[in-house]
């Protein structure tokens, strides 16, 4: 708000009208203005960020939207056990050089998506973080057409991509390709020897919701030294990630497990109901036990050796082999096995244990869920698994094998699973930054409230005090009144007074001589101006006793000295001489009756002391000053002093007096009056 509005506001709405006050406004003005100034300066801070411009209430909801979007969001559960941990290229001691990976896919297809998931190591202090991430790179797709290939994706030190756990995807418009590159031109050094290269756990390229580089070949611009099982290339594309499929949504669900040492051939099959086109198995293995350390050896319940085969006879008469696979070592069992094969049209599906999980006491077969994909979709949900062996009295049902649920909740398609862990980390990095924003909102909202709180407190108490002077002004007023109603009562009724006297004096005078009718005549009017003065008198004392009323006497000033002239010198030779009536005419009513009276004084005072047997009087008035001058050819003032009730008239006016000698004798009293201060003309 600016301090001018905030100033008319305090002009509307402050009791006693205190800013109306110069002294008051001077000295509210400065404190007023600190106190905004913190004020304004604490709102302005930080404009310079994004979340600046976002107001408390929209920044409050997008946290609300956040915290209700994470909640629907797949955690980032790191998984246990033991299994490839990704790729790792040659190692540097700067981060400036560059090294790629590509893959070669089975076919043109149509990609909008590719997925980098980083390998993920513990700090002791930080937690999890990425191990050996590129910190600026480019994502390159191609065809034997176009050798060079298309930037779809680039990343740079600016994108912040660090710290992180979570994989990192780039979506696009769809492009047909054949291959992919991942070009790092600026490397992050792996944690425990400081030294700059790539290394990524698993590659994803996606077509639709199809994983396309599942167990493609890949090519490399450098191998790291010490190479071992659970490090190849063959790692980036092997569909194994650090996570559990942890979903936020859905009942969790005990997987199946069943002893099998001694059964002969044991088989699991599956009637999807209809013939559907196949490309994809995934199976979900055995959780190990959530206790530490873990009361499941890795890969319980995982066959070594397995085969699937389809057929659309339910005897599987014409079965078809789908794929096999091996673990030829105990880093291939994973969380999920991801297997892809030629498209083929099938109804049933028969999965052989050739060679099953052997523990160390006994052999066991389980699952938590088997996935056959046709077009992106699991078309093994909700289907009957059946068995070549006797399940009754199980705990475990085989139904658990395609109820669509893990240990933790729903199962998710792969792409979904790693766009909600992206969009998590990207949550969970903007979450503390909006918490840090409303922290510095609300701390500034509390400075806020403070510096009002102390502004309300210099309020009031500028309020009280505005109501002290205001009472003192009020008292100093009271006694100015007082002062001026004595100097009335003195001034005007004392020459009345004397007036009336010398009136007398001349009724007796005419009584005395006693002579014809005529001169009883003159009594009368004589009588009949005392009558007139003792009026006159009244209503001056009725005037004096309130000061305050806005009745107004003496409105024609010149009118009232000239009949003060004839009343008070009758018996003088006297003379007056008013040039600027007109400018007299606007003076304001107080500033009349002051110059009535002081002129009236002046002629009380020749009258008394003066003897003088002749009075000059001559008033000018023009814009610069009023001057009043009164001579006579009396005595001069006693002890050359100007009479004090003089004196007090005209302080009263706000102007000076003062007093000469003529050539001839006497005295000239001079009343000098500048129509400034608390003399003022009415406007015409």
């Amino acid at each position: 708000m600016p301090l001018t509005k905030f100033l008319r506001d305090l002009d509307r709405h402050l009791p006693l009208k205190l800013l109306q006050l110069p002294m008051m406004r001077s000295w509210l003005l400065l404190p007023i203005a600190v106190l905004l100034a913190g004020i304004l300066s604490a709102q302005a801070a930080g404009d310079h960020t994004p979340l600046r411009s976002l107001k408390l209430s929209q920044l409050e909801q997008h946290l609300s939207r956040i915290d209700t979007e994470l909640g629907q969001l797949a955690r980032d559960s790191l998984r246990s056990g033991i299994g490839t941990v990704g790729f790792r290229s040659e190692d540097y001691p700067d981060p400036h050089h560059t090294e790629w990976i590509q893959i070669e896919l089975e076919s043109a297809a149509p990609i909008d998506q590719i997925t980098l998931v980083p390998v993920v190591w513990r700090d002791t202090q930080t937690g999890f973080q990425a191990d050996g991430f590129p910190v600026e790179f480019k994502l390159i797709v191609g065809t034997a057409q176009n050798p060079k290939g298309t930037i779809v994706a680039s990343y740079s030190a600016e994108d912040h991509l660090l710290p992180r756990i979570a994989p990192v995807t780039a979506s696009f418009p769809p492009v047909t390709a054949t291959w992919i590159r991942v070009e790092a031109t600026l490397l992050s050094p792996r944690a425990w020897d400081d030294r700059y290269l790539l290394q990524l756990a698993e590659i994803m390229i996606f077509s639709g919701s199809d994983n396309i580089a599942l167990h493609r070949p890949v090519q490399v611009s450098s191998h790291g030294k010490g190479g071992s099982a659970s490090r190849s290339i063959e790692a980036l594309v092997d569909g194994q990630v650090p996570y559990q499929m942890d979903a936020a949504q859905g009942e969790k669900s005990i997987a199946f497990l069943k002893k099998i040492t001694g059964i002969k051939d044991p088989e699991l099959s599956i009637d999807l109901g209809e013939a559907y086109v196949l490309n994809r198995i995934h199976l979900h293995t055995l959780e190990l036990t959530d206790s530490i350390p873990q009361g499941n050896e890795p890969g319980t319940g995982t066959p070594i050796h397995a085969r699937f085969e389809g057929a659309n006879q339910a005897d599987f008469s014409d079965a078809v082999l789908l794929t096999e696979y091996r673990l030829d070592n105990m880093f291939q069992a994973c969380p999920i096995l991801m297997m892809r094969f030629p498209e083929t049209r099938c109804r049933y599906i028969r999965m052989s244990i050739l060679e099953p999980f052997k523990g160390t006491q006994s052999s066991w077969l389980g699952f938590a869920e088997l996935e056959f994909f046709s077009k992106g979709r699991n078309v093994a949900l909700g289907k009957t698994v059946e068995s070549s062996f006797n399940t009754e009295g199980l705990s475990r049902s085989l139904s658990a094998l395609t109820d669509g649920r893990n240990l933790y909740g729903n199962i998710l398609p792969i792409r979904a699973w790693m766009n909600q862990l992206t969009r998590r980390h990207e949550l969970e990095t903007e979450r503390p930054l909006i918490q840090q924003e409303l922290a510095l909102r609300y701390e500034g909202q509390k400075n806020n409230l403070r510096r009002i709180s102390w502004l309300a407190a210099f309020l009031l108490f500028a309020g009280i005090t505005a109501v002290m002077l205001q009472r003192i002004n009020r008292q100093r007023a009271i006694a100015h009144t007082r002062e001026r109603i004595a100097a009335n009562l003195h001034d005007e009724l004392g020459a009345n007074l004397h007036a009336i006297g010398l009136l007398g004096d001349f009724a007796k005078k005419i009584v005395a001589r006693k002579n014809a009718q005529n001169e009883w005549a003159e009594l009368a009017e004589v009588v009949d101006e005392v009558r007139s003065l003792t009026e006159e008198t009244g209503e001056t004392a009725r005037y004096c006793t309130n000061m305050l009323e806005t009745k107004e006497i003496h409105k024609n000033v010149v009118g009232e000295m000239k009949r003060a002239n004839a009343r008070l010198l009758a018996d003088l030779e006297h003379e007056a001489t008013f040039p600027d009536e007109e400018k007299l005419h606007r003076l304001k009513p107080r500033n009349r009756i002051d110059l009535y009276l002081f002129y009236k004084e002046c002629l009380t005072n020749i009258l008394r002391h003066s003897g003088a047997t002749h009075v000059s009087t001559q008033l000018t008035a023009n814009d610069r000053d009023i001057r009043l001058s009164v001579t006579d050819n009396g005595h001069s003032l006693p002890g050359n002093e100007i009479p004090k009730s003089l004196c007090r008239r005209a302080r009263m006016l706000g102007g000076s007096v003062s007093f000469e000698v003529p050539a001839g004798g006497g005295t000239q009293i001079i009343l000098q009056i500048s129509p400034r201060g608390s003399v003022r003309f009415i406007r015409s």
